[in-house]
């Protein structure tokens, strides 16, 4: 099964050995004319619409020359986008914060989902809260935006990081790990918790559905393709909701490629419906609109980048003020 490790550090690193010019420089050379730009995904529900766009034939029905290209990392893709090796990639806001703090310059111009239940804690039997996990083992990316929901919900117990056992490990094998009963909990995204979920008598004790717009996720963009090819990047935002279009009319069709590029059964795909929340037009406009409350892309950006500093990914607090472009959601048909 294909992995999705969502790293808050990934680029954060990549950007240290890379600099941030590289982000610019390539992303130009890449999209330069138009004749294509090169966009990234990975192992995410929200993202496999992408999918459905590139085999429906839908960017090239809206005059737009896509490279879509698949990771099975999305850790990868990460440091792809950061030294502009594609000029845009899906990714989550935390991630997007830490690559604005190692200097890159990025745009997010659409809203693809909300994650709405398919992040999850998942405990094995006895354990039945989050107040549970107190001395207790728990398998967790570190860095990862797992890692940050695991952090809310023990904050909303009362409890922090120190009065639990983590145990670092990338997602598929924390996944593994629990599982096969080396640790009492696990923190992951799906795919990977219905083979966390598989464990006898496991569940989820916290998931994202209770922590609303803390996990949203986007397409990011260079911000130097945004200013240079403003045409092909509206094509590419128009395309999205054309996409979403086909599927609603064609759900069945649609489930069948989606399920087939995450490496998962139709009726496993079908279980993630409700976990992923996906942004409509006006849903779109709302959370780029600022505002003070969970819902609005400053506040969850803001809430990140004083998470970031709390546990020391970043000295200095990043400054998101230029980082939400609505030009091009506002302008779909």
């Amino acid at each position: 099964m294909i992995s999705r490790s969502r790293r808050l550090t990934a680029l954060l690193c990549a950007l240290t050995l890379s600099g941030a010019a590289a982000l610019t420089a390539c992303s130009s050379d890449t999209a330069a004319g138009g004749a294509k730009i090169t966009l990234g995904f990975s192992a995410w529900p929200g993202w496999f619409p992408w999918q459905v766009a590139q085999e429906k034939g839908l960017f090239q029905k809206n005059g737009v020359n896509v490279d879509l290209k698949y990771f099975d990392s999305y850790t990868d893709s990460i440091n792809a986008l950061s030294t502009g090796a594609i000029d845009g990639n899906s990714q989550t806001l935390g991630d997007t914060v830490a690559s604005v703090s190692g200097g890159a310059k990025l745009s997010i111009v659409l809203v693809n989902d909300n994650s709405t239940g398919n992040d999850k804690v998942i405990a094995r039997e006895g354990i039945t809260s989050v107040a549970d996990l107190k001395g207790k083992k728990v398998a967790v990316e570190q860095g990862a935006v797992d890692h940050y929901l695991l952090l809310l919900a023990l904050q909303q117990a009362k409890l922090t990081e120190k009065d639990i056992t983590l145990v670092p490990m990338v997602t598929d094998q924390a996944a593994a790990a629990f599982l096969s009963g080396q640790v009492d909990a696990v923190a992951a995204f799906a795919p990977f918790t219905s083979k966390a979920l598989e464990r006898t008598n496991s569940k989820a004790i916290a998931t994202s559905a209770e922590f609303p717009g803390a996990i949203p996720d986007h397409l990011v963009l260079g911000e130097k393709v945004t200013k240079e090819h403003p045409k092909e990047v509206q094509a590419i935002v128009n395309t999205w909701f054309e996409t979403l279009a086909w599927i609603k009319d064609n759900k069945d069709a649609a489930i069948d490629i989606m399920a087939k590029r995450g490496g998962v059964s139709v009726a496993e795909y079908r279980s993630y419906d409700s976990g992923t929340s996906i942004f409509t037009k006006q849903q779109n406009i709302d959370a780029f609109t600022p505002g003070v409350t969970p819902q609005h892309l400053n506040f969850q950006a803001g809430k990140i980048a004083d998470f970031m500093v709390s546990v020391g990914l970043t000295a200095a607090r990043p400054q998101v003020d230029n980082l939400f472009d609505d030009t091009f959601i506002k302008a779909v048909p």
